[in-house]
């Protein structure tokens, strides 16, 4: 019972909640921190980093699950010590996250973040985590993204680092004029340059490499091969080559880096015929291996198409390019010579000679061949083309032709030891390899000829493990691979031991089909089956894993086509 304002009796029931609000809280918390400064009703020392720093146990419960469990728990020797030893923490850190926990506030900063973070991790006080993350999440530039995204990898801050690696890969150019690029170890630059999420462009990577080298030369100049090397130096722009590379004065002063440099030469000579880890784009240069398709015969091998086409494989995207003009025809030869396309002769006996420059989707005619020819083969070696063999209509040819791009004329070179038409061509190590193909109607040959062009001669060497024609080869890392002809092999010889071997077994025998290397793999592209009809399928063979897979079919049934591999700018 109480009394009312009239001196009245009031029942028991009626009552009010008197609340003071947040502010009585604040100021308990700050009435606790000023005793924990002075000292009054502590019960417990920290002692962090040389310092002492008198506190409450309860206080630091409320806030830490780390001393939740230290105090609360009898397997702690520390419950019953009146002094805690903290490792790892530095005391103006340790000042910092104790003003939190008492008051639950502190002042942020550039200066103090990463330590107070480090702290409130430690002592587990997650609240002041978030709030480390938060601020410096708000603060990602090109400045620092670097030094933050290991930060953010060593204490596993998911969010933090794929902001950090979303900025670096999108903006390097601009990541590495700053300082904190220029002070990585150099296993961290190793690192960027091998990277193939970056977004940018060879000479970028470059430039990068030659800044970091040449702000602390005397020191770093002894790592300059070791950097190019993860460079892809056979694709930069030429002036580039020339004007900023080659004329730097530590590259010329740097005698490891010669073989590096030829190989760029060689590969502005001979295109694609120059192979290594260096010769294919990285992933998000812009420029990417694009597979050709051109010409050849419909499902039932009733029309001659002129359609041309090309896959990127990275994607799968088949998109059309202009299509021959004029030239439907079969049983022609295809190759690729410094980035452009040639096709040469098809049925019947035509010598006509045709150039596709990808970069601008245009063909032009070239000079033609010296003698018509179908079922030949054409392949790019030492900056020439070479037409080799074929069927004149009346007998198969040992005839072989060398185109000069340079002076657009063709010569002769010494013939073929055995006349062959259908067979495969591939040039390896500077050398042409026929292999295989048909010597008259019904018979086939398993003979391997090789040609020398400083000598200007063939020779026979190791014979192939079957006897096949309308196969196709291709080479890659210093072999030459083989198949078609109905084999249900990819084969592949090794002219270095002039040794063959069987790579991989395929799901379906086929014949006239396209064989290309793109991407460090085999695509076998279409062909006839066994029933003479042909497929849409495409296979690829990854020499490092050995498998056989299969890929996104052509856009129709097609056989007896060109095939090939271009660099090309997305």
């Amino acid at each position: 019972m109480g009394f009312g304002t009239n001196g009245e009796l009031m029942d028991g029931r009626s009552k009010v909640s008197f609340c003071s609000g947040s502010c009585h809280a604040e100021h308990i918390l700050q009435v606790l921190n000023s005793y924990r400064r002075s000292g009054t009703f502590t019960d417990v020392v920290l002692q962090v980093d040389g310092c002492e720093f008198p506190c409450h146990r309860a206080t630091l419960c409320a806030s830490s699950l780390y001393f939740r469990s230290m105090f609360n728990s009898s397997g702690f020797q520390e419950n019953r010590q009146p002094a805690v030893k903290l490792q790892g923490i530095s005391s103006a850190a340790m000042d910092s996250l104790l003003d939190f926990m008492y008051e639950g506030r502190l002042k942020l900063d550039e200066e103090n973040v990463e330590s107070v973070f480090q702290a409130a991790d430690r002592l587990d006080v997650p609240v002041l985590s978030k709030a480390c993350v938060q601020f410096l999440q708000e603060r990602v530039s090109h400045s620092n993204c670097l030094g933050l995204m290991d930060f953010a990898s060593l204490y596993v801050l998911q969010p933090l680092r794929e902001q950090c690696q979303t900025l670096l890969y999108q903006d390097f150019q601009q990541v590495l004029r700053h300082d904190e690029f220029l002070g990585l170890p150099k296993a961290r630059v190793l690192e960027l340059l091998a990277c193939e999420r970056l977004q940018v462009t060879e000479e970028v990577l470059v430039t990068a490499a030659l800044r970091w080298v040449h702000h602390r030369p005397d020191e770093r100049k002894q790592d300059l091969r070791e950097l190019l090397e993860r460079l892809r130096l056979p694709l930069l722009d030429p002036p580039f080559f020339t004007g900023a590379l080659e004329a730097d004065e530590l590259v010329q002063e740097c005698a490891e880096l010669r073989p590096l440099l030829q190989e760029a030469r060689m590969y502005r000579v001979f295109g694609r015929e120059v192979q290594s880890e260096r010769t294919r784009p990285r992933r998000c240069s812009g420029w990417a291996e694009v597979i050709f398709v051109i010409g050849g015969c419909d499902k039932n091998g009733f029309s001659r198409l002129s359609f041309t086409e090309k896959l990127n494989v990275s994607s799968g995207e088949w998109t059309s390019a202009a299509a021959l003009p004029g030239y439907s025809k079969s049983e022609f030869a295809a190759c690729e010579l410094q980035n452009d396309i040639y096709v040469s002769g098809g049925q019947l006996n035509s010598a006509d000679v045709w150039r596709f420059m990808p970069q601008l989707n245009q063909w032009v005619r070239v000079r033609g061949l010296s003698r018509g020819r179908w079922r030949h083969k054409m392949m790019s070696m030492c900056g020439k083309l070479y037409v080799v063999g074929g069927y004149n209509g009346r007998e198969r040819l040992s005839s072989v032709e060398r185109y000069s791009p340079h002076e657009n004329s063709w010569t002769s070179v010494s013939d073929l030891l055995l006349a062959v038409s259908s067979a495969a061509l591939s040039s390896c190590c500077g050398r042409l390899y026929v292999i295989g193909g048909a010597v008259s109607e019904h018979n086939n040959t398993d003979r391997v000829q090789c040609y020398d062009p400083v000598s200007d001669s063939w020779s026979f060497v190791s014979s192939c493990p079957f006897s096949q024609r309308s196969i196709s080869a291709v080479t890659l890392n210093g072999s030459i691979y083989v198949t078609g002809g109905l084999l249900d092999h990819i084969y592949c010889y090794t002219p270095c031991t002039d040794s063959w071997s069987r790579a991989a077994a395929l799901p379906v025998r086929l014949e006239g089909c396209g064989l290309a290397a793109c991407d460090g793999k085999l695509y076998v592209v279409g062909g006839r089956d066994e029933h003479s009809v042909a497929v849409d399928q495409i296979w690829a063979f990854d020499p490092v894993s050995g498998k056989v897979t299969e890929e996104k079919p052509l856009t129709r049934c097609l056989s007896y086509h060109g095939c090939l591999t271009v660099l090309q700018r997305l």
